[in-house]
């Protein structure tokens, strides 16, 4: 079986715009800091979702999707990313494909997790 991980048009977006925001905010002194920062996040996104512990959604996600799931990637030691993504299987190819639906942190949505 192989593995696919895409991205909806509005999470490749926010992460584009992220960079930005990383950059303005001064989380990072050089834009390309922010640009490496992003770069390597989606990277291991995308190499390691299809084998994270992925668990259920809390109620106040579903408006991003039924049957969607969660896996969290720390980045350091104050931020992990929170990954919301559906599973859906093509037999034809033997592929498990990763929608990822939204993506945000613990400091925006921490309180929304641990009800």
């Amino acid at each position: 079986m192989s593995f696919i991980v895409k991205a909806l048009p509005e999470v490749r977006l926010y992460l584009s715009d992220l960079i930005r925001i990383l950059y303005e905010k001064e989380y990072f002194s050089f834009e390309d800091n922010a640009i490496e920062y992003v770069t390597e996040l989606v990277s291991r996104i995308e190499k390691d979702l299809p084998f994270k512990v992925k668990k259920p959604a809390p109620e106040s996600f579903l408006r991003y999707g039924e049957n969607l799931y969660y896996s969290s990637f720390r980045k350091n030691r104050e931020t992990i990313w929170y990954v919301f993504f559906t599973v859906h299987y093509d037999e034809e190819n033997d592929t498990e494909i990763y929608l990822i639906r939204y993506i945000s942190n613990n400091h925006v949505i921490a309180q929304y997790l641990f009800l």
